[in-house]
């Protein structure tokens, strides 16, 4: 199917709260008024935790609903088995002109986008059943066209619940087998990947000021709207020059996506951490705490002197923070790897490019709201390797004790503290 013919997908995300769930609907409502045709579907998670999910269905005619059962008792297993090929045969109805995929309130919108791009599909069978054992595998996205994100918040409440500390299922919200997200996590992650932010609900005006502050640093490029003014907007039809339609960023690409303002709005911030030196690994397993009071998010590459090879990704929201493996530094893998990376990680790494570390740097951007920006630095700087750990050199740095695993999360139980115990959700890209 050539681009141009492929039909339309948004996925629209959030309703955490009873506010934001029922804006969500109205932008629902909107986007299959603005464009005729258009059919929606969902897989509500409410019952996860008995083994069951329910997909609903809601075309021009119809509205059904059918409840799956889990498959390999996995939520991600049972969503790709059923989302992706559900996806693809809408994306092949001509009566079908677009295509909304309504999220859970629970999932983030990041993972799913990530799946639509790059997970392949058996497409061996036809439409009559019959089976073309010729056929190649294909994308969701060779069908449909990923225009992009709309995310809904509660205006009176998102900032709070960007600072917070309980998990998802304490509030309410499907909690996922091991699912260890704070509220803070599923918000953050909600705005950050936007490309249209619907704010419901009424908000006193300093809070939506301050949340207005916080989402034009956290989402610079994703255009806001107040459910009084939906219009065309919601059909992602007239997005900004950058917007990242749907598509998640490399974990070597540029921090500050959009640039953000960096100036000062009240307490509210976008700061940078940079260093050419590694981290002392258990200093900063106890710095690391200064990211989760009075920031918003962090999220960047670190390199520890325990892992001169490994690149590793930090992100925090609220109270909830993680750490894992996103590959090696060029610096560690050779020619073959240069000449593999796509050209902007290569320009990236020739500009900072040190005669000793190669591409390995401290990169952190971080959005404080309440936190001094100084007492941040000054804490991170601290966890660097001194003149003399500097000095001693890589063989004396292994014998440094390292609190993290292939995976770290905070706050870690007291035996999570050693290399064999780091542990991660799952899921995203961290």
């Amino acid at each position: 199917m050539a681009q141009d013919d492929r039909t339309r997908l948004i996925v629209v995300a959030g309703g955490t709260t009873a506010v934001a769930a029922e804006a969500l609907e109205q932008v629902i409502a909107r986007m299959r008024v603005e464009q005729p045709g258009t059919v929606v579907l969902h897989h509500d998670l409410r019952e996860v935790g008995q083994g069951v999910v329910r997909r609903r269905l809601r075309t021009d005619g119809s509205d059904d609903t059918t409840v799956l059962e889990l498959a390999h008792g996995c939520v991600s297993c049972t969503l790709r088995e059923d989302v992706l090929p559900m996806l693809r045969a809408l994306g092949r109805r001509p009566d079908v002109r677009g295509v909304v995929l309504h999220l859970d309130a629970a999932v983030e919108p990041e993972q799913v986008c990530w799946t639509l791009l790059h997970v392949a599909l058996d497409d061996g069978v036809l439409d009559d059943g019959v089976r073309d054992d010729g056929a190649e595998r294909a994308l969701v996205t060779d069908t449909l066209d990923l225009c992009g994100v709309v995310s809904v918040l509660d205006a009176g409440c998102w900032l709070d619940d960007a600072g917070a500390d309980d998990e998802v299922g304490e509030r309410g919200l499907a909690p996922l087998p091991d699912d260890e997200r704070t509220i803070a996590q599923l918000v953050v992650g909600h705005a950050e990947f936007a490309d249209l932010l619907v704010l419901a609900g009424p908000a006193e005006p300093w809070v939506l000021a301050r949340t207005d502050a916080v989402l034009a640093r956290l989402a610079p490029l994703a255009p806001r709207l107040v459910t009084a003014d939906l219009d065309r907007r919601v059909l992602l039809e007239d997005l900004p020059d950058g917007a990242r339609r749907g598509r998640p960023d490399h974990p070597h690409a540029a921090l500050l996506r959009g640039q953000p303002p960096l100036d000062g709005d009240s307490d509210i911030r976008m700061i940078t951490f940079t260093a050419r030196r590694p981290f002392h690994p258990e200093r900063l397993h106890g710095a690391i705490d200064v990211l989760l009071q009075g920031v918003v998010r962090a999220r960047g590459r670190i390199w520890l002197a325990t892992r001169p090879e490994a690149c590793l990704w930090l992100e925090s929201a609220g109270g909830g923070l993680q750490v894992g493996h996103v590959g090696d530094w060029l610096a560690a893998e050779g020619d073959e790897a240069w000449g593999q990376a796509d050209p902007e990680r290569r320009a990236a790494a020739a500009l900072r490019w040190h005669p000793r570390w190669g591409d390995r740097v401290q990169e952190l951007a971080i959005l404080v709201d309440g936190a001094d920006p100084d007492d941040i630095d000054a804490v991170l700087r601290e966890a660097l390797l001194n003149d003399l750990e500097l000095a001693a050199g890589e063989p004396a740095w292994q014998h440094f004790d390292d609190p993290f695993g292939f995976w770290h999360t905070e706050p870690c139980a007291e035996s999570d503290a050693h290399p064999s115990a780091g542990r991660g959700r799952g899921e995203g890209h961290v």
